[in-house]
């Protein structure tokens, strides 16, 4: 057998591994588009309406991390149309309007929201309005407009709507709340495919996919799948550490400053 030496190799292969890569990663979402279909005609024939399912179920968090997307597949037994909602963790949201006085915009009004999802996303294979009626978007929370965002305290319909739409306005701001940027995709009449994407500055933890079969006006169908968006390697170490002892991290980040510091002082006495 004969090696060839490093210097030896083409400069083509860099190339071709990209293309292999590529390859590969449509083998991939073919394969799952393929198995999600032999999982629905070998199913038994009380099956369920819809099957679908996830590229990966679990986005790492990385140093450089700069977003991800994940390709969900699925397939329907009878015709319809699908709506795909990705729901993050939820939290507690303070929303506060800034007012001018005496020339300086201060902090008026506070409004607080419980269990708000962190995330939220939208996708359908056709406009929600021509698909179902405005009682069933909001008993699935589909849409921004039927997002259950309910006030900690009780306060008038008009405040409440002025808040909630300031809270939709910062988080679409954020890139965190988006309705339909890549549609559902039928390919032939019962498999789909439709791509979700998770921005740089996307929330850890555990994440709800829920799909649904529309058809006639209502929801004929549903499954919910997980997602876990987790920090991983030296980050996590650093931001766990961070998080269960801040007293410790204060301190060691006190002294790192000061020792950074009268290192570059010796530097620049030196030159």
């Amino acid at each position: 057998m004969t090696t060839i030496p490093r210097s030896a190799t083409p400069k083509g292969n860099g190339c071709q591994a990209i293309a292999a890569n590529r390859f590969r990663r449509r083998l991939r979402d073919l394969a799952i588009g393929i198995g999600v279909s032999i999982a629905f005609v070998a199913g038994p024939a009380g099956a369920q309406a819809l099957v679908a399912d996830l590229s990966s179920h679990l986005i790492a968090i990385t140093t450089g991390f700069t977003g991800a997307q994940v390709v969900l597949f699925g397939t329907v037994e009878r015709q319809g149309d699908v709506a795909v909602v990705v729901e993050g963790p939820p939290h507690d949201v303070v929303v506060r309007r800034k007012d001018r006085m005496a020339g300086v915009w201060i902090n008026s009004l506070a409004l607080a929201f419980d269990q708000v999802p962190s995330f939220y996303s939208l996708a359908t294979s056709r406009p929600l309005d021509l698909l179902v009626e405005p009682a069933v978007l909001t008993r699935h929370a589909l849409d921004l407009d039927h997002l259950r965002l309910v006030p900690r305290t009780p306060v008038s319909p008009e405040k409440a709507a002025a808040f909630r739409a300031a809270l939709i306005r910062n988080k679409q701001a954020a890139g965190l709340y988006s309705v339909a940027p890549n549609p559902v995709i039928f390919l032939g009449q019962r498999l789909f495919r439709t791509s979700l994407f998770f921005p740089a500055n996307v929330p850890t933890g555990n994440y709800m996919i829920s799909v649904y079969l529309l058809n006639d006006g209502n929801v004929v169908s549903a499954q919910t799948t997980p997602l876990v968006i987790s920090k991983v390697g030296f980050s996590a170490d650093i931001f766990d550490f961070a998080e269960h002892e801040s007293i410790l991290y204060g301190v060691a980040s006190v002294i790192v400053a000061v020792a950074l510091g009268w290192l570059a002082g010796v530097i620049f006495r030196k030159v």
